[in-house]
């Protein structure tokens, strides 16, 4: 459906073109026989898309432009249909029962909190299904799981290592894409031996699918343990606005992506506000790579393979991203006191306990001072540094 020139066209006019006229084809007479509330949901997914599309247009809405939406094909990798309440039923036995469907058995991660009021019948690239239910949580019982810890941390993200913190913690980088690709390299070359429309194609093309999706697995796991330690352990969390997007169009961009912090920014920010936590978002261009952390000096850009410096003003020996993260949370107080947020330091120079601040939606990256080579690994003993993980990892070199 082509919309250059056209208003935006009514929810009316989506049912009578998109299911009432489409039906009437024989190319697209298949949609009769799919129940009739996923019909609806895509419709609304539909209008929604147009919304974003014309308000895009005219400047109403903020951010990158949004383009016209277009038909999905059938024969996408991963496709997801939604049912509301009168379209399913979570049965005792262990069942989900999903109309023109029927009973379905599934396998619980968790028992739900409340009444689901819609369920995503989700079958990824790998050919697995999942059922994931809309539920209500309670604010405060979600609040009272974490005790209020009174500590504040800044956050260095890098590629050598994932990530510094203020206090001395280095957290490892797993390198989950960089360790699967010799078994993604022997899958694509199957691919490509077979024959195209075979059957033994269809099978090998999954294969690669099944290793991507042992790596996505494998990443978020590792988010979210680490996110919610970092949340758990500390009531404020500093960390930089950067441009992740516009990193994973660098000469870094496979590691940014191997990496995933802006989903790991994500996690810490809705984290935040679910367990009453506060985050801070820096401005990117603040200066935390080049600042002295001991005297406040501004050094000289230096490249990335500088990983240790010596400050010219006080000559204090740096390591660059536990200085980073340092430079992080004194900004980050810096704001949230000028804010009214947080108190100043103490007599024992400890910094009172900030409040709760909600966290901006803002897009995440980093600074193109990530990393850490295996210099700075050797001295950082002797920097303060703590080579070790609040997560538990299993290095067995496998995805």
């Amino acid at each position: 459906m082509r919309v250059e020139g056209m208003a935006q066209p009514s929810d009316a006019e989506l049912q009578r073109q998109v299911i009432t006229l489409a039906k009437r084809t024989e190319e697209r007479a298949w949609p009769a026989d799919a129940p009739s509330i996923v019909l609806t949901q895509a419709l609304r997914d539909l209008g929604a898309g147009f919304s974003a599309f014309f308000a895009s247009r005219s400047g109403k809405r903020k951010g990158a432009a949004v383009g016209e939406p277009k038909f999905r094909s059938r024969k996408d990798r991963r496709q997801s249909i939604r049912f509301t309440r009168d379209g399913f039923r979570l049965r005792d036995n262990r069942t989900l029962y999903l109309a023109k469907i029927g009973e379905i058995a599934v396998r619980r991660s968790r028992r739900l909190p409340s009444q689901p009021s819609s369920v995503t019948v989700i079958k990824d690239s790998a050919g697995r299904y999942f059922a994931s239910f809309v539920v209500e949580t309670d604010a405060d019982e979600d609040a009272r799981r974490f005790v209020e810890p009174p500590g504040v941390v800044g956050i260095d993200l890098g590629l050598s290592v994932f990530a510094t913190l203020s206090d001395g913690t280095v957290i490892d980088n797993p390198k989950l894409l960089r360790r699967a690709e010799r078994r993604l390299r022997k899958a694509q070359q199957a691919v490509s031996r077979k024959q195209k429309g075979s059957n033994n194609r269809a099978e090998a093309v999954r294969r690669p699918a099944v290793v991507h999706a042992k790596i996505a697995a494998s990443r978020s796991d590792f988010h979210h343990k680490l996110s919610t330690a970092i949340i758990r352990d500390n009531q404020a969390v500093i960390v930089e606005d950067l441009a992740v997007n516009g990193l994973a169009r660098s000469m870094l961009a496979k590691s940014v992506r191997d990496a995933g912090w802006g989903r790991f920014l994500l996690m810490l920010e809705y984290k935040a506000e679910r367990y009453g936590r506060v985050l801070v978002r820096i401005d990117r261009f603040f200066p935390s790579s080049q600042m002295c952390a001991e005297c406040g000096h501004v050094d000289e850009p230096k490249p990335l393979d500088v990983r240790v410096w010596v400050c010219t003003a006080c000559g204090a020996r740096l390591d660059r991203d536990y200085n980073a993260a340092r430079n992080i949370e004194s900004e980050g107080m810096r704001i949230l006191v000028a804010a009214g947020r947080a108190e100043t330091r103490n007599a024992c120079g400890a910094w009172g306990r900030p409040g709760f601040v909600p966290a901006p939606r803002r897009e995440a990256g980093t600074h193109r001072g990530a990393g850490a080579s295996r210099l700075a690994q050797q001295e950082a003993p002797a920097l303060g540094l703590e080579r070790t993980s609040k997560i538990s990892w299993p290095h067995d070199g496998r995805a």
